[in-house]
């Protein structure tokens, strides 16, 4: 992953120091559980958490010679080690280390993605009560359909990533398991037991079957959660750039001092950071599908599965770490105007109370098909500029409710009424 999208911790953990040290973690863990069982003397074993380690450099001076780099990796260990180090890697097979050391990282990148989930979340909440009744039109196709809030807006976006984060944590559940199986997965030459040591020294579950690698399907179900989780970040940012057209202008990314937003236009404040977002979901997204691949492969095993992993594991995470940040700032920092929201409102004469007429008119004994034609028929001029709903409709005489009852109709507080239930069903009581 390019630098200009990461973030420290995430890159961290996928460099190959920390892979190598996962490794060497895994390994050291498959010879204590030997050394019970008699398979490996206490002093190899010794030796290996002593003098373990390993050169980066000289791994790959070797790979380039051996072309596998479990064997590359084995070879620097033992430069480390000494003598002892023949009894490192007893009845194992790569997939035993690299499957194992893929799930320890997806693990680890996953608790990353749910802290990253929780600052947004609490951004998110503490807009959504600040505009709590900010009252904005809500828009279906794009056109002005009936009054919301600015905070209903934010309170659905805390409720789908709160699900986002129930997801994920389902995903690093299933993803946490290891494999120590041996060639084809049948134990053949290492005991159980070592498996369950592993598992339980790296804070993994055993996998009930591996055929020689951990079945793919935990891996689609995982990177198909975190394409959900950047199409809901999408979602989000896609509104804020809505909201920021110069039309609507209803909320716009902070602009700071200094900042210069066209190289030909000085005038411009585009939505940089959210059109960002939506590309940066693209590439998160896309990720999902090769996953989904990988899910077939050949018979016990093959590695076609290999380079699709060695690049979506780190891009996917990578990504998904830095846009879920860059979103909780533009939350955090969201311009928000309420009079703009005001008049926009405003700007249909009065059309978006259309609904509550039609009701009315049903109420008073009016059928329904003749309501919505009486509606309708004062409803079309305003679109034309030509006069205010509710004049057109007081001076309709078909329309058959009174002056007083039609002013009633078109009082805004009626739409906010439940703003609170949705809210304790989102947030809880507040």
């Amino acid at each position: 992953m390019i630098p200009r999208y990461a973030r420290p911790d995430m890159t961290a953990l996928w460099e190959a120091e920390s892979r190598f040290s996962i490794w060497l973690e895994i390994e050291t863990h498959a010879m204590d559980a030997m050394v019970k069982l008699g398979i490996v003397p206490a002093e190899a074993a010794k030796a290996v958490r002593e003098r373990g380690g390993f050169d980066v450099d000289r791994i790959d001076e070797i790979e380039r010679e051996v072309k596998h780099d479990v064997i590359a990796f084995l070879t620097s260990l033992s430069e480390h080690v000494g003598p002892e180090a023949r009894f490192v890697h007893q009845g194992m097979t790569s997939s035993d280390v690299l499957d194992t050391c893929f799930n320890v990282q997806l693990v680890r990148a996953s608790d990353i993605l749910l802290a990253d989930l929780d600052g947004l979340l609490a951004a998110i909440k503490k807009r959504a009560l600040e505009h709590k009744m900010t009252a904005t039109i809500g828009r279906s196709h794009g056109i002005h359909a009936e009054p919301t809030t600015f905070g209903l807006k934010l309170a659905q976006a805390y409720a789908e990533f709160d699900r986002c984060r129930d997801r994920l944590i389902a995903a690093r559940k299933e993803i946490a398991t290891c494999a120590i199986s041996g060639a084809v997965g049948t134990f053949a030459n290492i005991d159980p037991s070592v498996e369950e040591h592993v598992a339980d020294a790296m804070g993994l579950e055993v996998e009930p079957v591996s055929t020689q690698v951990i079945p793919r399907d935990r891996h689609a179900m995982f990177f198909a959660t975190l394409g959900v989780i950047a199409s809901s970040m999408e979602r989000l940012a896609v509104e804020v750039r809505h909201l920021q057209r110069t039309e609507v202008l209803e909320a716009e990314e902070y602009f700071s001092e200094g900042q210069k937003g066209s190289s030909a236009m000085p005038h411009k404040r585009n939505p940089i950071l959210t059109e960002n977002l939506t590309g940066l979901a693209r590439l998160v997204r896309g990720m999902s599908v090769p996953a989904m691949e990988n899910v077939a492969l050949w018979h016990e095993r093959d590695i076609s599965h290999s380079s699709v992993e060695r690049m979506i594991g780190p891009d996917a995470t990578i990504t998904l770490d830095f846009a879920l940040v860059r979103l909780t700032n533009v939350v955090e920092n969201l311009l928000v105007y309420p009079e703009r929201m005001q008049a926009n409102l405003d700007k249909l004469g009065g059309l978006v109370h259309s609904q509550r007429v039609l009701l009315a008119l049903t109420q008073a004994g009016v059928s329904r098909e003749d309501a919505y034609r009486l509606v309708q028929r004062n409803a079309m001029p305003v679109w034309r500029g030509e006069g205010q709903f509710l004049d057109l409709l007081k001076a309709d005489e078909d329309v058959i409710l009174s002056d007083g009852a039609l002013e009633e109709l078109f009082d805004l507080a009626y739409h906010f009424k439940h703003v609170d239930t949705v809210f304790d069903r989102v947030f809880g009581a507040q």
